[in-house]
């Protein structure tokens, strides 16, 4: 089962829009994050809106050089099929921007810890729940994201998460509730003010608390 900080694996399995109807995730990942996008069923309702607003989105991802790679316990041809009734809702032309891992015998979403025990299909067997799991170029899982079934993911928020992790892969602070590029952050409390003015050139300021304890430093956005 994955946790923050464990190494995602190097699957290697069937999936749509690649090559042979083949993917090796680390060779298909390169130097890139990667998002994998979990959903319980081919051909439903919630599962469609969501692949097609992250296939709208994909150039946005592309540029945060984070390559999308969805997943469901349908096989191949299915995803295929499936691949035409998500563009088409997309309101978009061609092949869907990224590929679809097929896992029919459940094996990998169980391992990873990702199968949703309360929503079953139409024989009984459980499906996969809604994940979004972000895997960073050193294939450590970054972030998770897990919703039931009958809950459909915001992909706008999915974005914004990436970019919160990004910027906290490359400086020193956190962001806080709401945030998005631009905005300020927050220094992280580990640092000693003397750290962060060493390590956030554009400063920060506190902002006194009744507590009298000075741990909310906010600082410009370092990367804007």
């Amino acid at each position: 089962m994955l946790v923050l900080g464990s190494t995602f694996p190097d699957v290697h399995a069937d999936a749509s829009g690649v090559p042979g109807d083949k993917i090796k995730l680390y060779d298909f990942l390169g130097d890139s994050w990667g998002l994998l996008m979990s959903h319980p069923h081919d051909f439903t309702p919630v599962c469609t809106t969501e692949l097609a607003q992250a296939a709208r989105m994909a150039p946005e991802f592309a540029k945060r050089n984070c390559k999308l790679i969805g997943f469901s316990c349908d096989d191949v041809s299915s995803h295929k099929g499936w691949a035409k009734d998500v563009m088409s809702v997309a309101k978009l032309s061609g092949d869907l921007p990224f590929p679809i891992i097929a896992d029919p015998e459940r094996k990998l979403a169980t391992d990873l810890g990702i199968m949703d025990p309360e929503e079953k299909d139409k024989a009984g067997i459980p499906v996969t729940c809604r994940a979004a799991i972000y895997i960073g170029p050193d294939r450590r899982v970054k972030g998770l994201i897990l919703y039931p079934a009958t809950v459909g993911r915001n992909f706008k928020e999915v974005l914004r998460a990436l970019d919160a992790l990004q910027l906290a892969e490359k400086y020193p602070v956190a962001t806080p509730e709401g945030w998005f590029p631009g905005d300020k952050v927050m220094v992280q409390p580990t640092l000693t003010d003397e750290e962060a003015k060493a390590k956030l050139p554009k400063g920060f300021e506190k902002k006194e608390c009744p507590s009298g304890k000075n741990y909310l430093r906010y600082a410009p956005d370092p990367s804007a």
